[in-house]
């Protein structure tokens, strides 16, 4: 990647001790639901932006890796634990879990793998009672909470 091109997107872990840009725009957005996806994410699905690894770069810190299988490995924060990528051995691409991207709105899911492991409820979660962080916590306890992520942005 030119250091002279303008990332289009960028993000990191929740600490912050890992920082990585984009300078194109994802190929592919998507949400896996496969038991892997579920343990190495401690989450119901997984979501993932693919981006080719010429268009990718860490800039700041490098991240941890775990070999998951005999075909891919997962990057993740050593200091705070966010799992932050997914990647096939020696694949062209590099997936990045939507959550770690400074702007996660901006990533729509297009597309569902691992379906097979979908869990039966996860379809019904729009229909449950929501609240704002403010309503579950409420004004006294959000005033006395101090926020050691690193903010959305370098």
């Amino acid at each position: 990647m030119s250091e002279q091109v303008k990332p289009s997107l960028t993000g990191g872990c929740q600490c912050g001790a890992i920082r990585f840009a984009l300078t194109a725009a994802p190929m592919r957005i998507s949400i896996c639901h496969c038991r892997m996806c579920q343990k190495a994410t401690g989450a119901p699905f997984a979501s993932f932006a693919d981006i080719p690894r010429e268009n990718f770069r860490w800039t700041k810190g490098p991240p941890a890796t775990f070999r998951s299988s005999s075909i891919a490995e997962r990057a993740f924060c050593a200091a705070c634990g966010t799992p932050l990528s997914f990647s096939r051995i020696g694949g062209p691409c590099i997936e990045i879990m939507t959550g770690t991207f400074d702007r996660p709105d901006l990533l729509v899911p297009t597309r569902q793998y691992g379906t097979e492991s979908r869990l039966g409820w996860v379809a019904t979660i729009v229909n449950l009672p929501s609240h704002t962080t403010m309503e579950n916590y409420g004004t006294e306890k959000m005033a006395s909470i101090i926020n050691h992520q690193h903010p959305d942005h370098d």
